[in-house]
């Protein structure tokens, strides 16, 4: 049966997740959810979500929610499709791929999120003017982040070697929105600067940059 991913067709996190459909070549439905009117909040929603966020996926009755959980478990169950080596499984550079989601998880996206909340969307969702001190306050702290990435970037082509991993990928949806903060902080540096030039570039995010799209019909 064909995947079905239920989200908001713009949602941040649920672009990880189909950026990895597209590179592993898995057709799958999206159902859409209405996050606006609180469709993932309702009675239905939480008995798949409990936490009442987006994405989770069904494949086949069996739910999962979380999208670097989702992406993982696509990347491993067709291992032999799509673009090979997402998920690497010798030991040491599995290792070194956990590495890098972690290090993705706390030192990047948690201020990327952070000033894209405070820059974009507290004026959209709630009306609320920017908080700058706290806002350059995160820049700063992903700056002193990124100034690592550069180091690593300068000795290897992706951040576990060099081939692109889902380490790489997890990236794209925090790091492609901080331009529209203000926030240049990737295209002055150099390695990082190329790094995120060629992940973007593909054509898993080319697909869904500007909005998920069903690529089964039903």
């Amino acid at each position: 049966m064909v995947l079905k991913l239920y989200t908001y067709h713009n949602s941040i996190n649920a672009k990880r997740v189909a950026i990895t459909l597209h590179e592993k070549n898995v057709p799958f439905e999206l159902h859409e959810i209405d996050v606006f009117t609180g469709q993932h909040k309702t009675p239905t929603y939480l008995e798949k979500q409990p936490f009442g966020q987006v994405p989770y996926l069904d494949d086949n009755g069996f739910i999962l929610y979380e999208s670097r959980a989702i992406s993982l478990y696509i990347a491993t169950k067709y291992a032999d499709q799509g673009t090979q080596g997402l998920v690497p499984t010798e030991p040491k550079a599995n290792a070194l791929f956990h590495q890098a989601v972690y290090s993705e998880i706390t030192n990047i996206e948690d201020p990327a999120y952070k000033a894209v909340v405070e820059k974009l969307f507290k004026k959209a969702l709630a009306g609320l003017d920017p908080d700058e001190e706290y806002y350059q306050k995160l820049i700063t702290n992903l700056d002193s982040k990124l100034d690592v990435y550069e180091k690593i970037l300068s000795k290897q082509k992706y951040l576990v070697g060099n081939e692109v991993t889902l380490a790489d990928l997890y990236h794209i949806p925090y790091i492609s929105m901080l331009p529209a903060t203000g926030c240049h902080s990737v295209d002055s540096r150099p390695n990082v600067a190329r790094w995120f030039k060629d992940i973007t570039s593909r054509k898993s995010w080319q697909a869904v940059k500007d909005g998920i799209k069903s690529t089964s019909t039903y």
